[in-house]
């Protein structure tokens, strides 16, 4: 069947749109860590109806006497009436999932595909797939937008502060009775929100794809397994409780069929880690006794959660993780933390049985003092629930159907779902084609340009208007809502809309906006949300503007406390992740650094793990014990693996019998290891991935649309009220002084009516920042080219409180270079700088050709960026400052440096190593070495000029450059930026493609030819 038959047959599927508030349960309206309880929360909870007791027993139901596939009549009438057909309640659906009755058997784990069946509504089908609905869809002052938030979860909320000072505010606040220290398992899974059939299923940054479908399986069998013969009926109660309630539930998905993290896990099985009330406005989250409550009451896994209340046992928790943070594992830490916690909650899930002893980390947040009280009660009112489903035929596990469909994605996403049963997904719409999907880019624009129909909506665009002007690496991507068709119209169009943030520098960012504008919603991390297009006449826009106004007041007057339950904000968003050393090891030390040790080799895998394990503060010892064991790591997974890179997705395959190997030679080694051995096999029933993956294994949004949505379209550019800096991350000699006056003399400057401003570093007198910070405050809409060094991350942390301050963007302008797997600059690079600086003269920085140290001030500059790749250094600016330009600097032709010159350049290296461990920042024509420093600077000096031809030849012209970054700083200045890719690239070299051709088939088809050509009169 083709995908636009099954597109008409799943659209008839869509019911009517429910949206109720929630009256039962109040969460407080702080919207991270919610610490109000509800007056009779309990009583509700237990109050509300469970349905009624109908047996039922599971079988597979008997199928209807079909094909594999709908009937050949069937298609073709469903081809011809493309145009206007009407699907009635007689025709059908394009699945029909099993659902079971009896004990009688075991489901077949095969997916089949039925004949068209019936369907409750009647659709104009024609009108969704029409190219042009949206394109005839003006916008105009009768349009209005309304979004609403349809699945998220909590806000990923960056410490400004150290891990240590959180920790010392967290002792001190529960010391004074203020708060309570909330601590829970982190499982190693993916993140999955279910917000209901109609509400939808999504990842973190997806949905409609295998990992959504794996989520709705594996929930719906944990109902199997709590409810046993009730299962089916306890399903649907569910999916209509929380629709109509409009919530979203997260969990943590943990399952060995999507992918490789810190250890296979014994079993597949969700954890639900948030409740959300989503309403008409700002999500609010339950509190835990809240969350645990919900999960009684409908027998959801919950997670293990400690409490700690008081001073000794807050600092013993502390210090039990200080002890266990290298060596701990599941049986360990839960040991420990049983025996300091003021109260344990155990999980309905056991980490040790189901996941296994590797545990990734343990998340600590403060939480109100109310909360140990509050869960007592809870618990007491609603004690873990039974399972009735043991012992019950459950019909085929998750990991035997992928086993039993494994040609392609796509039949392992409609054997799930056939599995799951109609009563807890019937329709299936959502995991249709992302093609089918798909909506016009445009769709954005007009939310945006559109008057918002409700203040969450006002918040939402204000929110999207900003990430959009501050080019966040973020991306907005449109779907059609297949489960709306039957309402949209030429003035009423319906879509989902995917907020997904790329990188934590994204969320970083935004925190910082949210500090300087406390009135912006926060970004949620799972950011899904439902648009409406459509238009109003006078009698509706009159009646949107009133309760605007009325809400806007109640907000204003009852919104604007700057405590929660009487923590201030800043307490009440507390938060700290522990993570522990054996998993880390498994994930980024060795998952992580895969495509490093393959691609850039053993040095610059070592430099990674070095670099990761400084950046954690491991202990000498152990960073002794893992650099000894990595290397051998690296020399093994090489010599068995050769130059093809192992997959990350089974990297345990490799990784685990080489770990349970290694610790057996020591006891030292078993407790770096922490425990290995009982490895899962995956390669059997692994989910086929048709797609990329990002690091928590949700599947990545296609870079094209991510980096079509990640700046704005011309039209929709924010009114230029802030001013912009231009800062050089380079070494002298990258010619910025010299850039800066073409760019001040370029016709129409940067492109718009701002003045463009220079300051050089040299000719400033005093502090340099300071100054251009005063200058952007007297000039706040000009242009400021600072043209000075900035090197280092103390002078970009600068730069950073300067836009803040003064209400301006930062661009930062770099030397383009393939850098080295240590040095974003590469040895190429250096020495045309360094030539470029010994053919000055009357520098007004006193660095020229008669400077006797010119080669040691630049070593020093080169070496201030020692410890990052060029990736590295290219990533982290772009994710302080939102962009980068590149100037192009050398011919990708060129010839390699020639060996004198890289000679002279690493005997210079080792000499500035050599002096500044034992002279520190002296300079060089002082000290031990000072008689070395002047053999080498004349040195130097004799080979520069000797290959002055060759450094001449290998530099682009100045004028191309100029252009090319011209261009870039206009595309900025108009808001039609596109972050750059930050891959590494290998200029100066050739790649080779080759392809396996069958020889014989080949010689015989030249044979052929070379007799026709000869066969023909010359």
């Amino acid at each position: 069947m083709s995908v636009t038959q099954r597109l008409l047959c799943t659209l008839s599927h869509s019911l009517p749109y429910k949206s109720t508030p929630f009256p039962f349960l109040r969460a407080s309206p702080f919207y991270y860590f919610p610490f109000s309880r509800p007056p009779s929360f309990s009583t509700l909870i237990m109050s509300q109806n469970q349905g009624g007791d109908r047996a039922q027993k599971w079988k597979v139901e008997s199928k209807p006497n079909a094909g594999t596939s709908a009937s050949a009549s069937v298609a073709e009438a469903v081809t011809d009436r493309l145009g206007g057909l009407n699907i009635s309640e007689n025709n059908g659906q394009i699945w029909k999932p099993k659902s079971y009755g009896t004990v009688s058997g075991p489901a077949s784990a095969t997916a089949t595909a039925v004949d068209v069946q019936t369907e409750k509504s009647s659709v104009d089908l024609s009108k969704i797939l029409k190219p042009n609905l949206l394109e005839n869809f003006n916008v105009d002052n009768s349009t209005y937008s309304l979004a609403q938030i349809r699945a998220t979860f909590y806000p990923k909320f960056e410490n400004e502060k150290s891990d240590q000072e959180i920790r010392i505010r967290m002792i001190e606040m529960v010391s004074k009775g203020l708060a309570t220290l909330e601590v829970s398992l982190k499982h190693s899974g993916s993140l999955f929100m279910y917000a209901g059939n109609e509400g939808g299923a999504y990842a973190k940054n997806s949905f409609g794809n295998i990992y959504t479908a794996v989520g709705v399986f594996v929930l719906g069998r944990m109902f199997r397994e709590a409810w046993g013969t009730k299962a089916g009926e306890k399903q649907a109660q569910f999916n209509d409780f929380i629709e109509r309630n409009r919530m979203c539930i997260s969990m943590e998905l943990v399952t060995a069929v999507l992918g490789d993290h810190g250890q296979r896990p014994r079993e597949d099985y969700v954890v639900v880690t948030a409740v959300t009330e989503l309403g008409d406005g700002k999500p609010k989250f339950y509190s835990t006794p809240e969350v645990i409550a919900f999960c009684h009451k409908w027998r959801l896994p919950t997670n293990h959660v400690w409490l700690f209340s008081t001073r000794k046992s807050v600092t013993s928790f502390f210090a039990a993780y200080d002890v266990l943070c290298e060596e701990g594992t599941a049986t360990s830490v839960c040991r420990a933390l049983n025996e300091v916690a003021d109260i344990s909650v155990p999980g309905s899930k056991d980490h040790i049985k189901v996941q296994g002893e590797i545990l990734e980390g343990l998340v600590a947040r403060i939480v109100s003092q109310e909360s140990l009280k509050h869960l007592e009660e809870v618990l007491k009112d609603r004690p873990p629930p039974p399972a009735d489903g043991a012992g019950i035929d459950l019909g085929p596990s998750l990991r035997e159907i992928c086993a039993a469909n494994r040609s392609d994605e796509k039949q392992q996403i409609n054997a799930l779902l056939e599995n799951v049963g109609s009563s807890f997904c019937p329709d299936h719409s959502d995991w249709y084609d992302a093609h089918s999907r798909n909506a016009d880019r445009a769709v954005l624009s007009k939310f945006l340009q559109a008057h918002p129909a409700d203040y969450s909506t006002t918040k939402l665009q204000e929110m999207i208007r900003l990430m959009r002007e501050k080019r966040f690496p973020a991306a907005f991507k449109c779907y059609h809502n297949f489960h709306k068709a039957e309402s949209i119209s030429s003035d009423n169009l319906l879509y989902k809309m995917v907020i997904h943030v790329h990188s934590d520098s994204g969320f970083r960012r935004y925190q910082k906006e949210m500090r300087n504008k406390p009135g912006l919603w926060p970004l949620y991390r799972g950011f899904f949300l439902d648009i409406n297009l459509f238009k109003a006449n006078k009698e509706r826009a009159a009646e949107i503007a009133k309760s605007n106004n009325d809400l806007v007041g109640r907000v204003n007057n009852g919104s604007n406390n700057s405590t929660r339950d009487g923590l201030a904000d800043d307490d009440a968003n507390l938060m700290i992740k522990l993570k522990f050393l054996t998993y880390k090891l498994r994930t980024f030390l060795i998952r992580n650094g895969l495509s490093i040790l393959f691609k850039d080799g053993p040095a610059a895998y070592k430099a990674y793990y070095l670099r990761q394990m400084k950046i954690w503060g491991t202990s000498a010892g152990k960073q002794r014990a893992l650099s000894k064991m990595l290397d051998e790591w690296a020399v093994y997974i090489r010599r068995k693996c050769g130059n093809k890179q192992l997959s990350s997705a089974v990297y345990l395959s490799e990784a685990e019998p080489f770990l349970e190997q290694y610790a057996k030679r020591s006891l030292e080694n078993e407790s770096l290891i922490g425990s290995a051995g009982n490895l899962v096999r995956t390669e059997d029933f692994l989910a086929v991935i048709e797609g990329g993956r990002d690091e928590e294994g949700d599947l990545a949004t296609e870079q094209e649309a991510a980096a079509a949505s990640l700046s704005p379209s011309v039209k929709d550019t924010i009114q230029k009220d802030e001013g912009l800096i231009v800062f050089f991350p380079g070494i002298p000699g990258c010619a910025k002084s010299a850039l800066c006056r073409e760019l001040i003399n370029a016709p129409g400057g940067l492109g718009d009516d701002r003045p463009v401003q220079s300051l050089m570093g040299d000719l400033i007198k005093g502090r340099y920042w300071p100054k251009v910070a005063d200058e952007r405050r007297r000039k706040p809409y000009s242009i400021i080219l600072a043209d000075k060094n900035a090197p280092n991350e103390e002078v970009w942390k600068q730069i950073e409180k300067m836009c803040h301050s003064t209400r301006a963007s930062a661009v930062p302008v770099i030397p383009d270079s393939e850098g080295t797997y240590s040095n974003p600059f590469s040895l190429d690079a250096l020495a045309v700088f360094m030539f470029r600086v010994l053919q000055r003269v009357n520098h007004p920085g006193n660095l020229d050709k008669a400077s006797p140290n010119a080669g040691y001030v630049l070593l020093m500059f080169y070496l201030l960026y020692e410890g990052k790749s060029r990736k590295y250094f290219e990533d982290e600016l772009v994710e302080r400052f939102g962009s980068l330009v590149k100037m192009p600097l050398l011919k990708p032709d060129r010839s390699p440096l020639p060996d004198s010159l890289r000679s002279v350049l690493e005997e210079g290296i080792d000499l500035y190593n050599l002096h500044t461990k034992r002279h520190g920042r002296l300079e060089s024509t002082k000290g031990t070495y000072a008689q070395e420093w002047a053999k080498w600077e004349k040195k130097l000096r004799d080979t520069m000029s000797a290959n002055a031809e060759y450094l001449n030849s290998i530099q682009v012209p100045f004028e191309f450059a100029v252009q090319q970054v011209l261009e870039q700083l206009r595309k900025i200045a108009k808001g039609e930026y596109t972050i750059p890719s930050t891959e590494k690239r290998k200029l100066g070299t050739i790649v080779f493609a080759a392809v396996d051709l069958p020889l014989a088939e080949i010689s015989s088809l030249v044979d052929e030819v070379s007799k026709i050509f000869w066969s023909q009169p010359l």
